[in-house]
């Protein structure tokens, strides 16, 4: 079964968090908010020195990296010792494979799940309890059932425009798996630059990779190969699914910059934008780099893109082959031409053993629904969500509004988009998913398979810049994904999340401190 399987919503019982001078106070618990909290009497006391143990080798392999972080960010000592105060105990009754029981008395801890990635999450909002508490290594009793409304909890980041490396991507995936999001969909093909090595096709960096949003004749800047089993790793010990895209039909200017033979034109604003979908070499081209990128990628899936297409289309009429093609398959339109082509490449990917994603256009191209999910964007179109949905497609919900964290996040701020006056503030993301973004219908239908933020880059061209868009609205999208409507209160995230700004200082991340707004704007490229 699918890692990405909608959870089950039963219904919870929520206990209010009483105020208690130890530290586990309601406005300094865990981000994402767990589902089901019951206080204890007493205070557990570790000092700073805390001892861990577990008899689960899987469990156990989870202790070194738990305790560099609780050295990071708390200031403990972690070791490994039979006699431990924090015990990680396998419960195969906990039926949620990410799911996780917290219990803290006063001198013990125990963290019981069903598998690795369950126990890796009842650490992080272990970790995060004593990386808040008022009293450093005190904790106060309580006992946490919690799992998450959606096995899908992802966040997107566009290297094409602008390009941001290993290091900055890594303090990202920290930051992702300390609020339990579980995919990184990584968007490496686009226009203005191609930034993953293809051995096959080396002018794909080499040419493809020069360049960026900001300026065109910048250096190429890609990843290695190497860089990239890296990255996947790093993802992968963090629980985080890592999901590259590779653009096609339309946005395949950087691809067609390096093989021009396999071009099917543009238009003035987007020149040379589009694959040729009447040259069968194409087709081959195409999966001679998705083979590659199956070797590098783990996960059951490759986003395909399928968006826009029309942006760069005009050409195809006067290409020989396309003609051809229209002849040959009986294709009336582009539109027929731009479905024909997905189907193909659809059946490629599955011949590769993988599943396609793309954006919600490809909901009427044709695709098999058992071999492709789709990611709804365009929040000014529900409909598509609708025949998405009707059609069986598993679907991700990441609309523009108020999923895209390049949206400003207050009307204040400049540097950035706007959707005919509405934009992407914290507690907009917060709110998602409910009725004020997308039908009723949608909410429960099981084929939601979660949510996800998407971070084009366009105006964001620094680090800096990349991180005072992302934080803390990415807390907010891990609490919208984690916990369940019943659990959740805005009020509440406000108070913790301040105790989050105190983590992101530590690690020196940018943020906008949405609270106050004192902090002046950090813009993008200005255009």
């Amino acid at each position: 079964m699918s890692m990405f399987r909608f959870c089950s919503r039963k219904k919870v019982v929520l206990l209010m968090w009483l105020v208690l001078a130890s530290g586990f106070a309601m406005g300094q618990a865990v981000i994402p908010r767990p589902n089901a909290v019951v206080k204890h009497e007493g205070v557990f006391t570790g000092g700073n020195e805390l001892t861990v143990f577990s008899s689960n080798d899987a469990f156990r392999s989870l202790i070194p990296g738990f305790a560099e972080s609780a050295q990071r960010l708390a200031g403990l000592s972690v070791v490994e010792n039979k006699k431990a105060a924090v015990r990680l105990v396998h419960n195969p009754k906990i039926t949620n494979t990410q799911g996780y029981r917290l219990t803290i008395g006063p001198k013990e801890i125990t963290v019981e799940a069903s598998t690795g990635q369950g126990c890796f999450y009842g650490l992080q909002s272990l970790l995060q309890l004593f990386v808040f508490s008022d009293t450093p290594g005190e904790i106060a009793c309580a006992q946490i059932d919690d799992e998450p409304r959606f096995g899908w909890r992802g966040f997107m980041l566009d290297e094409s425009r602008h390009f941001f490396g290993v290091e900055e991507v890594k303090r990202l995936l920290d930051q992702m798996a300390l609020q339990k999001l579980n995919v990184f969909h990584w968007h490496l093909t686009d226009e203005p630059g191609w930034r993953i090595e293809i051995k096959k096709y080396p002018l794909l960096t080499e040419v493809g990779g020069i360049g960026n949003q900001s300026n065109r004749q910048a250096p190429a800047q890609f990843y290695t190969q190497d860089e990239i089993r890296e990255i996947v790793a790093y993802a992968a010990a963090r629980f985080i699914e890592v999901i590259p895209e590779i653009d096609m039909p339309g946005h395949a200017t950087a691809a067609v910059k390096a093989y021009p033979d396999y071009s099917g034109g543009g238009s003035e604003r987007h020149p040379d934008f589009t694959f040729n979908p009447g040259n069968m070499a194409t087709y081959a081209f195409l999966t001679d780099i998705l083979r590659e990128v199956t070797t590098l990628f783990p996960s059951q899936y490759i986003h395909i893109g399928g968006d826009e297409v029309s942006f760069g289309n005009q050409q195809w009429p006067t290409l020989p082959g396309v003609k051809r093609l229209m002849e040959e398959q009986g294709l009336t339109n582009l539109v027929e031409v731009e479905h024909w082509f997905l189907q193909q490449m659809t059946d490629s990917v599955a011949a590769l053993g993988k599943k396609v994603i793309g954006w919600d256009e490809v909901v009427s191209s044709g695709i098999d629904s058992d071999k492709a999910l789709t990611m709804w964007w365009r929040h000014d179109k529900p409909e598509i969500l609708l025949q998405a949905l009707e059609k069986d497609f598993p679907v991700i919900l990441c609309p523009r509004i108020p999923l895209y964290f390049d949206f400003v996040q207050i009307e204040e701020h400049t540097s950035g988009r706007k959707w005919g006056g509405r934009f992407a503030p914290v507690e907009s993301v917060y709110r998602f998913p409910s009725e004020e973004f997308l039908p009723v219908s949608a909410l429960a239908n099981p084929k939601v398979l979660g949510i996800q933020a998407n971070l084009w880059t366009e105006t964001i061209a620094t680090a800096s810049r990349l991180e005072f868009m992302t934080f803390p609205r990415i807390a907010a999208l891990a609490e919208a994904a984690w916990t369940n409507d019943a659990a959740k209160d805005y009020n509440d995230f406000q108070q913790r999340i301040q105790k989050m700004f105190q983590v992101y200082q530590k690690e020196q991340i940018e943020y906008f401190d949405h609270i106050s707004g004192k902090d002046a704007e950090i813009k993008g490229p200005q255009k």
